[in-house]
């Protein structure tokens, strides 16, 4: 894709690390579709570009979905980039979460993310070529206390961007999920994160109860640069071949080596009697 002028349709666009990827596709010399709940919300510096559709879209809504790539579509003749970012957070103790906050969750970081891929797949196809790009999260790889049901629908999206990877491969078509550690975007905003309603004193001053009044504090001031971060989702993208992973930032690369020891730690004692689990075909 390096030098080719590409077509890019992000997700949960109008903010945060959406808008910066849409300024770095922009400024890299792509057409961009910003796809947002209101479109009026886009900032100023996107809209003003005849580069940029702004297109209304919430991913959970199967009847927009088509309208929204249908609109890319005509405007700019397909897609070759889609970038799917919008989530939200979810905080508290799996025991404190309710079904309904589980499913509004999902509903959005997974199934959302299912449903817009699915749409603009048989745009990458009929073009045999497409690059699908998947803001997982260092959550995605690693549980954590107080994030339990967040992680298990990054951990989906990162299984789900795996399998795309193999599946998509005869049609042209690569996959990636980024997993960025904590930027510094509104992300801890109520407006992109919630706490469990219900509350059960039993967990205060417990890791779960910590990683809540950590978000509290945290927010604005974290480690990660959107601007960076953003810049470089969009070099990688534009590259030859995708990783399957973009693991992103220095706490998530700091996360991921206690995740490889953990690993190794887990397995070392148990290797023998686990492989001697296997059907013994000369017994």
């Amino acid at each position: 894709m390096g030098g080719v002028t590409a077509t890019w349709f992000i997700t949960g666009a109008s903010r945060g690390l959406g808008a910066e990827i849409a300024r770095a596709a922009l400024a890299d010399g792509n057409d961009v579709v910003v796809a947002a709940r209101d479109p009026e919300r886009v900032p100023d510096d996107l809209r003003k570009s005849d580069r940029v559709l702004p297109v209304a879209l919430d991913v959970t809504d199967n009847d927009g979905i088509p309208r929204a790539v249908g609109a890319a579509v005509e405007r700019f003749g397909g897609i070759d980039v889609l970038v799917n970012n919008a989530g939200r957070g979810l905080l508290g103790a799996l025991e404190e979460i309710t079904d309904a906050e589980t499913r509004s969750l999902f509903d959005l970081n997974v199934f959302g993310l299912i449903d817009v891929t699915r749409a603009v797949l048989p745009v990458m196809r009929k073009q045999g070529s497409g690059r699908l790009v998947h803001i997982g999260s260092r959550s995605g790889f690693e549980g954590e206390p107080g994030v339990s049901l967040y992680s298990a629908s990054k951990f989906a999206v990162a299984g789900v961007s795996e399998a795309l990877s193999a599946e998509l491969a005869p049609f042209g078509i690569q996959s990636m999920v980024v997993e960025p550690g904590v930027l510094r975007t509104d992300f801890l905003d109520a407006s992109s994160l919630s706490v469990a309603a219900n509350h059960i004193p039993d967990y205060d001053d417990t890791p779960a109860h910590v990683t809540v009044d950590w978000a509290g504090q945290a927010n604005h001031t974290q480690l990660g640069d959107p601007v960076k971060g953003a810049a470089l989702i969009v070099e990688v993208t534009s590259g030859e071949k995708l990783p399957t992973h973009l693991y992103l930032g220095r706490d998530t690369l700091e996360r991921l080596e206690v995740k490889y020891r953990q690993v190794r730690d887990d397995l070392a004692p148990w290797r023998e009697k686990s492989a001697a689990t296997a059907h013994d075909a000369a017994a």
